[in-house]
């Protein structure tokens, strides 16, 4: 059973939450990368969650936090792209699978307050196949991001990654 809103809750302070299809090539990249994390040794202060898509009952997962960092698959052309998330009720509102903005408007509406600040790292791939492995360039993609967010977890604090994203990574 779900907490309810208000509920007391024994989080930590930083939420991994990244998402994806493993049975679909590059699309696994969100859950490899937090396989990734927690092979290099688990930390206290954060807790790390997977899903094949975010939901409206996400919502509660993000109560009590400090920090997020969203991570998913995109195609692009840089390894990895990192980015602030506000929130933003989008068409993805009404769909099977929301966006990071519209989960954290979601937040907003259920408990009646500003989510925790909330970050987005784009894991790049180029094959989302149906029964693929990761690609070489996906693998890559991953190593370099994970690499990265080590940074940002031994200093999890809002203002240092903000500074991060005002240095361009």
């Amino acid at each position: 059973m779900a907490p309810s809103p208000m509920a007391v809750s024994d989080n930590s302070p930083v939420l991994l939450f990244a998402w994806g299809n493993p049975s679909r090539g590059d699309d696994a990249l969100g859950p490899e990368f937090i396989a990734r994390l927690e092979e290099r040794g688990g930390r206290h202060d954060v807790d790390t969650l997977t899903d094949y898509q975010l939901q409206i009952e996400h919502a509660l997962d993000l109560h009590q936090r400090e920090l997020i960092l969203f991570v998913d698959a995109c195609l692009g052309n840089q390894p990895f792209a990192f980015e602030t998330v506000v929130p933003v009720r989008d068409n993805s509102f009404t769909s099977h699978a929301l966006s990071p903005q519209a989960l954290l408007s979601i937040y907003e509406e259920v408990y009646g307050q500003p989510p925790p600040p909330a970050f987005l790292l784009r894991i790049s791939g180029c094959s989302f196949q149906l029964g693929s492995p990761l690609s070489d360039t996906a693998q890559e993609n991953l190593r370099q991001a994970v690499a990265f967010a080590g940074v940002l977890l031994d200093n999890s604090r809002e203002a240092f990654w903000r500074k991060r994203l005002q240095a361009g990574l």
